[in-house]
């Protein structure tokens, strides 16, 4: 669009792949490759892009060949989870990078050297990282108004429909609606500090402190606008960060309880039964071992799996997967 805009070839972009065969989406949709990393040379910015469960569909290949490029004066990004990818090839080590919220866990857990942020993107000298969804056209067309002007980044902006365009420091995820947060900022504060705050929790009364309001109105605030109690609420973050650390990372389970907060291995398993309803120990072997139910049981009938019933068992080892339910 930025070529289409301006009337000129202002850039020029190649899809490289490990070898010239297709590449299968998460979903099932196939693109074929330009080039092979073997015939990719002198790029100014190569960007990383991957999805669902990206810590086990790294190809060494890849890696290796990212570290070779990391040498050079080329720029490097990742698109969603492609953050990961760039840090095992060490190529974020002292850079601040953002990723989608379902690998960060994994990435500040193994690589300790990189400093993670929850922010939609992040460009940091010759790193470009951001989540997923919609946030790469809102990445790039900053990108773009940086090269040659904010007027070709409006231009853009108007041809996608995209009727504003944010910014770089907003938080990528936000747990209630975004209305109620614009309505009730000492709300916002107070769920803000309790993200940040995971694996050294602070006092209730120390919430309120900071938010500007006494730990009365802080009960009363989420208990009208959520529904349950800061205590309950503070709980369940944990428990979500935990899960994701299960599933997402290999750490033992009293190291996670430590990470999330937690006094004792034997605290933590308790809390996660009651609330998560099952223990550490059966999520983390639940997922491991659903592999291929679907896939078999329809085999097992004589059926031909569907491109669904695939995407849905890749999806099976993400910690959001069954996480939206009537």
């Amino acid at each position: 669009m930025a070529n289409h805009l301006s009337g000129k070839v202002l850039y020029d972009w190649k899809l490289i792949g490990t070898s010239s065969a297709p590449l299968t989406s998460s979903g099932g949709m196939q693109v074929v490759p330009d080039i092979t990393i073997e015939q990719a040379d002198d790029f100014d910015l190569v960007f990383v892009t991957a999805g669902i469960n990206v810590r086990n569909n790294v190809e060494p290949e890849a890696v290796k060949w990212l570290k070779s490029i990391g040498a050079s004066k080329s720029s490097v990004g990742g698109l969603c989870t492609g953050a990961y990818v760039l840090a095992q090839a060490g190529l974020l080590d002292g850079y601040s990078c953002s990723a989608h919220w379902e690998c960060l866990a994994a990435l500040q857990e193994e690589f300790q050297q990189v400093y993670c942020n929850n922010h939609l993107f992040t460009f940091d000298r010759d790193r470009i990282t951001c989540t997923g969804g919609d946030v790469p056209l809102h990445m790039m067309i900053h990108l773009v108004a940086s090269h040659h002007g904010q007027s070709l980044g409006n231009g853009i902006s108007d041809m996608f429909v995209c009727d504003r365009v944010r910014d770089s420091h907003e938080p990528q995820r936000l747990r209630m609606e975004s209305q109620l947060f614009v309505n009730q900022p000492k709300l916002s504060n107070a769920v803000q500090l309790m993200e940040a705050n995971i694996e050294e929790p602070i006092e209730l009364t120390e919430v309120a402190q900071y938010s500007g309001i006494s730990r009365r109105q802080l009960e009363r605030l989420f208990l009208n606008f959520i529904g349950v109690t800061p205590s309950r609420f503070y709980l369940k973050l944990r428990l979500e960060r935990a899960k994701q650390l299960l599933l997402q990372t290999s750490c033992s389970i009293v190291e996670i309880a430590t990470m999330c907060g937690f006094v004792s291995a034997p605290h933590f398993s308790r809390s996660y039964r009651k609330y998560m309803g099952c223990s550490p120990k059966s999520e983390r072997a639940q997922h491991s071992t659903l592999g291929s139910s679907v896939i078999l049981s329809e085999e097992d009938a004589g059926l031909v799996p569907t491109g669904s019933s695939i995407s849905l068992e890749r999806a099976r080892a993400e910690s959001s997967f069954g996480s939206v339910q009537d």
